[in-house]
């Protein structure tokens, strides 16, 4: 990387008149903003009411340990909860379809999630339709659906009246009372389900299913990772596909739709790589020669790019190929990154001219540890013998796929070979998700993680070992985030969880969405690493020892983005973690030092506390949970403050409320009272004030707790999201205090912090944001109760322009992040200086008056363009100069940075990128300066407003230097970065359960496409008859 490069001269000048009357206009000015700031803040009056508290209030450091160790509990409990809810549906399938007795003319009607409610042109209800009861549920995100029914999807390349379908749903019928009674029992569950090993999907509560604009339903619930977790074991594998001459055209097409098919059936548990064979061996990702890496979504979709590439040509030498995935599984496995469990060779092929027993003799047997999967590619069955016994004498099984529909169940099979020992085993795993948003989820973008268990049959079978399907229940994230004791971290802390794999499960920096158009899931949104996001880590300490479910401390410096990116506060966090029973998760705590460390504790009485509590000006946190009205069906209708006090006047004992919490809550509410008639009183005599620009006061507590109070009628609003669900950042949240409070808590004590909303300052909005924080004990930085008012910027703009009314200067006020607040060219309002005033900006960095703070993003989406309508060009191949030079140099602070082009196609690609923030220097009070453009010297004077963020900046205009460009290094691609990004892998901890084998196995269940001959069978017995005598 480059630092920052500027194209121009810079000389250093006095000039004290305008030096000394910038002073005088910027201390008028401050005096002034901040008169009206405490006038309406009434933080004077709340100083002076918490002073009188003081003496009688506790404060208490906050045990990290403790707090992260009570929190797991917790955790542990609703999985726990979720998990027996699980187990109960396993024990009603299988006893269900030990009852059932096959019948393949058995008629049934049940109710179709996509049928319900459809009727023919005659009015009359649909087959498989039927009139279903559907009523909208607040507890379902306001879907409408039925409390006592399930419904059942079948995919829509299946038959609904297939036999096996219908004897399925007709036994899984049982599950419907199972799954009303677990919703009774825990009212916090959501979607609970049984996918089927036939492909149909069982849901509960009933909810209607609508097709795409093609009239088809993609999902199957076999290709989801609940379903592959649950199933099978950790697996690795390597795929061969054959390219020679032969699989030319379709058969190709076909091959590349059967080798992604697999992919999508391997999770972030298994490991793979895929090798394409001909007379030569060529890795689909040559980077990657001789190891295999994680099925993680990023490494699936990188391999899929290059499956585009494969074209075919030459012989088949399927000997080297096999020996070769043979020689990699094995090394691979000693070196134990891998799943250290199952083993397969997925063999994509139109054909082979021999039984390679030679091979296996000498890779493979006896053991028979790796597992052979051949797919035969096309309609031509004169290679089926030799595959099939391939598959047959490895335990593995045989499938011929003759078109693209038929793909899809064609390699599904392989999944019930996988699971047999497991089956066998009888071992009921229970798994748990990576966080996801799932696409049969019809309520929005929630994630969530499912735990899920197989279910098997239980008759007097052979030992082939029947799986006939997983059940699972989904668990919405923001139910854990609940149970954070958000009051408890601070201002600035969090609490978060990863899995085995180092993935975030849930964390407050991790953003799964991307904004283009509508809310669309990122790629690689399921398998973002905790070192992603807690990047100041550089050794994976933390990382490592959470994914090793130890419990400890661990502590660093760390810079933290706010307000969507654009702005940085330094902090040192300590972090306490430990791992959550029963799961696969850890969860950690993340204390900052100062504001974070300490708690103090009020006391007042009950009956005050809730009187000042049900004021109509108070309201309390959406996402904090005070009482969980959650757990009883009962309760689901009470509001948090409805809860409190029945609660507290011992009406309802029985509510779980947090006592700590409430008891705070109600201290904040009966300090903050006297804030209601003050301000009431400001209202009623605005009419006479000057300062008609103030549009609403509020204030926010420790506890959740805000009051706020309206100058002008809600409609004139200059910004009618704030404090609103839609302002994000701005109010307090399960994960995060409001973006105001954070900044307020940073600012030195009795200042105030001036911003404009980003999201108003693109409208042109004149709104300006200004807050303070009440710090109740000198010595300890923790307990503030930030208090803001909202102002339109004409206020503010009517202050400037009085002193800055000069044809010959520009005059501007700038906060601390270097962002525009008030201009005389309103479409300049909140645009980074430089972005203004480049080689103003340029000099001030230079004479330290701001600081350059480097940032990275490891989430980030670039565009990127595809420069050739060749498809054999790679994603590297777009230029780096075009790259660069398409870069948008002030989009730094889009959190998902992107290029500009006239390109017509592009696509949103992951990257890693590097990009600055500017932080002034608090001790550098005024600066002034020359610029030498081209000759011409242009002066600037830059003086800091009292008791403010802000800085007033003068720039004469009698030079032109808009030559002096402000120039910042663009984010670069480096193909031997992402190669060796590839190759690393970073710790993790493997699942505790693995069944690669049994011994009990029936490996002639192994194929169905055609008979073997009697000659393949009198060869393929004496190997099997050895196997089972060892």
């Amino acid at each position: 990387k480059r630092s920052p490069t500027f194209l121009c001269i810079f000389l250093s000048k006095n000039c004290p008149s305008l030096c000394s009357s910038v002073k005088l206009w910027a201390s008028a000015f401050g005096g002034e903003i901040k008169s009206i700031s405490a006038k309406y803040s009434g933080s004077q009056l709340l100083q002076k009411k918490y002073k009188e508290f003081e003496k009688s209030v506790r404060v208490e450091e906050i045990d990290g340990v403790k707090l992260v160790k009570n929190l797991a509990v917790k955790m542990e409990e609703v999985f726990r909860k979720k998990a027996e809810a699980t187990r109960r549906l396993v024990e009603a399938a299988e006893e269900a379809h030990h009852q059932h007795e096959e019948n393949p003319d058995l008629q049934y009607e049940y109710f179709n999630a996509v049928l319900i409610n459809e009727v023919d042109e005659q009015g009359n209800n649909v087959e498989l339709g039927g009139e279903f009861l559907l009523e909208p549920n607040d507890h379902f995100n306001n879907l409408s659906v039925n409390l006592s029914l399930s419904v059942v999807q079948v995919p829509t390349n299946m038959y609904n009246k297939d036999p096996d379908i219908v004897n399925g749903v007709y036994w899984s019928e049982a599950l419907n009372k199972v799954f009303v009674d677990n919703f009774e029992r825990d009212p916090t569950l959501i979607w609970q389900y049984f996918g089927s090993a036939k492909g149909f999907f069982r849901q509960y509560p009933g909810v209607k299913w609508h097709p795409d604009e093609h009239g088809v339903i993609g999902f199957d619930c076999r290709n989801r990772k609940w379903y592959i977790q649950a199933a099978t074991s950790p697996k690795d594998v390597v795929i061969l596909v054959d390219v020679s001459g032969s699989m030319k055209g379709l058969r190709l097409t076909i091959a590349r739709q059967t080798v992604s098919s697999i992919l999508d059936t391997l999770g972030d548990d298994d490991f793979f790589n895929i090798i394409a064979y001909n007379q030569e061996i060529h890795y689909v990702e040559p980077c990657l020669n001789g190891t295999l890496v994680r099925a993680d979504r990023t490494n699936k979709d990188h391999f899929r790019e290059h499956l585009d590439k494969l074209f075919a040509k030459g012989i088949g030498l399927l000997g080297e190929a096999l020996a070769e995935a043979f020689t990699i599984l094995s090394d691979f496995n000693q070196t134990g990154r891998g799943s250290v469990c199952s083993q397969a060779i997925m063999l994509v092929t139109d054909g082979a001219t021999a039984m390679y027993d030679d091979v296996f003799e000498r890779y493979n047997w006896p053991e028979r540890k790796v597992r052979i999967f051949p797919y035969l590619i096309g309609r031509e069955s004169a290679f089926a013998d030799n595959l099939k016994w391939m598959a047959c004498a490895n335990k593995g099984y045989f499938s011929q796929i003759s078109t693209l529909a038929d793909v899809q169940e064609n390699v599904m099979r392989y999944l019930h070979v996988m699971s047999r020992p497991k089956v066998i085993d009888h071992e009921h795993d229970t798994v748990w998700t990576e966080a996801y948003v799932d696409s049969a989820e019809k309520a929005g973008p929630a994630l969530m993680t499912t735990v899920a268990m197989p279910v098997f049959s239980t008759k007097n079978e052979t030992n082939q070992g029947i799986l006939l399907g997983v059940v699972g229940t989904d668990i919405p994230l923001q139910e854990l985030m609940k149970l954070i004791p958000k009051h408890m971290l601070g201002i600035h802390g969090y609490a978060f969880a990863i899995t085995n794999n180092g993935y975030i499960l849930t964390h407050p920096e991790l953003r799964p969405l991307y904004q283009d158009g509508q809310k669309r899931r990122k790629p690689n949104y399921s398998s973002v690493d905790l070192s992603e996001v807690e990047w100041e880590d550089k050794d994976d300490a933390l990382r490592n020892a959470m994914v090793n479910r130890r419990t400890g401390t661990f502590s660093m410096e760390v810079k933290k983005t706010v307000d969507r990116g654009r702005r940085v506060l330094k902090m040192h966090n300590d972090y306490y973690y430990t791992d959550i029973k029963g799961t696969p998760f850890s969860v950690g705590v993340a204390l900052s030092r100062g504001h974070g460390k300490y708690f103090f504790r009020g006391n007042v009485s009950v009956e005050a506390g809730l009187r000042d509590l049900e004021q109509p000006d108070v309201a309390l946190a959406d996402e904090w949970t005070y009482c969980n009205t959650e757990e009883q069906h009962e309760h689901r209708h009470l509001t948090q403050i409805q809860a409190i006090k029945l609660f507290m006047t011992g009406r309802r004992p029985h509510l779980k409320c947090d006592r700590e919490l409430i008891q705070e809550v109600l201290f904040d509410a009966v300090v903050t009272a006297p804030l209601e008639a003050y301000w009431t009183g400001l209202a009623l005599n605005k009419s006479e004030n000057s300062d008609k620009g103030v549009e609403i006061a509020f204030l926010g507590t420790r506890t959740g707790l805000s009051r706020t109070n309206l100058f002008v009628p809600a409609d004139q609003l200059s910004n009618r999201d704030f404090l609103t669900a839609e302002d994000k950042e701005g109010v307090f949240n399960a994960d995060h205090f409001p973006l105001w409070y954070k900044r307020a808590a940073e600012q030195v004590p009795g200042t105030f912090v001036y911003s404009i909303p980003f999201s108003t300052a693109l409208e042109n909005k004149s709104v300006v944001l200004a807050s303070t924080a009440i710090q109740l004990l000198d010595d300890r930085k923790s307990p503030i109760v930030p208090l803001v008012f909202c102002a339109q910027c004409t206020a503010l703009d009517g202050k400037c322009s009085i002193s800055c009314d000069n044809e010959d200067i520009n005059c501007y006020l700038i906060d601390n992040n270097g962002f525009i607040l008030v201009t005389e060219e309103q479409s300049q309002t909140g645009l980074f200086f430089g972005e203004v005033e480049g080689a103003v900006m340029n000099k001030l960095l230079q004479m330290g008056s701001f600081k350059r703070i480097t940032l990275y993003d490891y989430q980030a989406l670039c565009k990127e363009y595809a420069g050739s309508s060749d498809s054999a060009r790679t994603l590297s191949d777009v230029s780096d100069t075009t790259f660069l030079l398409e870069f948008n140099l002030y989009s730094w602070w889009n959190i998902d940075l992107s290029v500009k082009g006239n390109h017509s196609k592009h696509m949103m690609v992951p990257c890693d990128t590097e990009y600055p923030a500017f932080v002034s220097e608090r001790t550098i009070k005024e600066t002034t300066g020359n610029i030498d453009c081209e000759g011409c010297f242009r002066s600037f004077v830059i003086q800091q407003i009292p008791s403010s963020n802000l800085f007033m900046v003068v720039v004469d205009k009698k030079c032109d230097c808009s030559s002096c460009i402000f120039i910042l290094d663009a984010f670069e691609h480096n193909e031997s970065l992402k190669c060796d990004r590839l190759k690393f892998q970073k710790d993790r901890k493997k699942p505790e359960s693995c069944h690669p084998f049994h011994p009990e196995e029936n490996a002639m269940e192994c194929g169905s496409a055609t008979r073997l001959s009697s000659a393949l069978t009198a060869a393929l017995l004496p190997l099997i008859a050895a196997t089972i005598s060892r």
